[in-house]
């Protein structure tokens, strides 16, 4: 095996967004490498998925827009995907937990047949992972780490691995997760704080049918949400994220099957009858991260690498993908043009169409979090009577609605429908 390599573009991260990168650029003919440092095989890990199917639901979800199912069809995995398992979500259901506020969005109103859907991370992994493995441009080598980068030179940059290989690349892109090893060696700052939540997620089962809704309750700690999840025994299998306090979360964490399931039924005022099961729990801290720059000379971050915010409104992997496109679109319009793929110039203009879209999202979550955090009367008075108000608002409810499922027209053209999708 050769120790040197050579790639047009290489990506650090097989994840949901490292891999749509991958994909969507390859129509361009460029050599692109993927690296990843967990082991494995695209078939061997479909093979996984596929049995675990039987057994539970990856705890791990992600509600992804039509948008984004618009970008993995687009690639061609979301047909991969739908032959593991999808949740399609019709409804949307919200309300105020400190009082009579509420608001009811439903595709019905928007001739469309779903929100959205709920899809296992583990599902979209496999789909995307099969996608990449039948592109001859687009190399996956696992088992690796990136331990140096020479980004200092003017045209090709150097990679050192950890089995000793070294590639030369004119782009480097990370999209390694939001403690990204390989942000942090390219010195790109970061702004961050903590969110004062710790988030609780795992698979419950409800004696009442989730009728394909997805819910969510702002109680006084945090949003408790149940997503639906579709199964062979009916609809009565939901995702949950519960974002609370740490101190409620670690009480909570120490509560037997039993007694988290009746305190789970009781935080979510029994909307879905009682919670009959509880599959393991996990717990993690909630924290904000934004990039105060996404690209320098040779080098480019993405997805969680980039940003992370506040799950409450599912939007976190759905800002990736988007990032991933809109990636995928500059480059290869760079490219077809005989640019430098590394250029500042070139860079920018992938950071001028994202960076201020991601921070005005993670503000419009920030703002959402502080006015359901207050327990002021007034505030409280306000935030319910407006939750009514828009609820009466059919058109300027729906316009919100279709912003949030990416149906606005704006974005990169890979998350835009045709018109025959249409």
């Amino acid at each position: 095996m050769s120790n040197q390599m050579h790639a047009d573009v290489v990506i650090v991260g097989a994840g949901m967004v490292g891999l749509t990168l991958a994909a969507a650029m390859a129509p361009s003919g460029m050599k692109i490498i993927v690296l990843e440092q967990r082991k494995g095989d695209p078939q061997g890990f479909s093979d996984w998925v596929r049995a675990q199917q039987s057994e539970n639901f990856d705890p791990r979800v992600s509600a992804l827009t039509c948008a984004s199912q618009q970008i993995l069809t687009a690639v061609g995995a979301w047909e991969k995907m739908a032959s593991f398992r999808l949740s399609p979500y019709t409804d949307m259901d919200v309300w105020d937990g400190e009082g009579t506020g509420k608001i009811h969005f439903s595709a019905q109103d928007l001739h469309e047949q779903a929100l959205g859907h709920i899809v296992e991370n583990r599902v979209t992994l496999a789909g995307l992972l099969a996608t990449v493995a039948e592109l001859d441009n687009v190399q996956l080598v696992t088992g690796v780490e990136l331990v140096k980068a020479d980004l200092s030179a003017s045209s090709l940059k150097t990679l050192e691995l950890s089995d000793q290989r070294c590639i030369e690349t004119s782009l480097l892109v990370a999209a390694d997760g939001a403690l990204s090893k390989t942000r942090q060696m390219a010195g790109l700052p970061m702004l961050e704080w903590d969110y004062g939540h710790h988030a609780i997620v795992t698979t419950v089962k409800t004696s009442v049918d989730h009728q394909q809704t997805a819910w969510q309750r702002f109680t006084d700690d945090g949003p408790l949400a149940l997503l639906p999840l579709s199964s062979d025994d009916g609809n009565h299998y939901c995702s949950i994220v519960w974002s609370t306090s740490p101190g409620h979360a670690k009480a909570l964490m120490t509560l037997s099957d039993e007694d988290f399931c009746q305190a789970l039924g009781a935080a979510f005022e029994h909307v879905l009858g009682d919670i009959l099961e509880t599959d393991q729990r996990s717990v993690f801290p909630l924290r904000q991260r934004h990039a105060q720059h996404y690209v320098k000379s040779g080098f480019v971050v993405i997805g969680d690498a980039a940003h992370t915010i506040h799950p409450l409104a599912g939007q976190g992997v759905n800002l990736g993908l988007l990032d991933a496109a809109q990636l995928a679109e500059t480059l290869m319009a760079a490219y077809a043009r005989g640019e430098a793929l590394g250029s500042l110039s070139v860079l920018r203009r992938y950071q001028r169409e994202r960076h201020s879209e991601n921070i005005q999202m993670a503000a419009t979550m920030e703002g959402f979090k502080r006015l359901f955090a207050s327990r002021n009367p007034v505030a409280v008075l306000a935030r319910n009577m407006g939750m009514n108000w828009l609820d009466g608002l059919g058109a300027i409810k729906n316009h919100l609605v279709q912003e949030a499922m990416g149906l606005s027209g704006k974005g990169p053209a890979l998350a835009q429908r045709s018109f025959k999708d249409s």
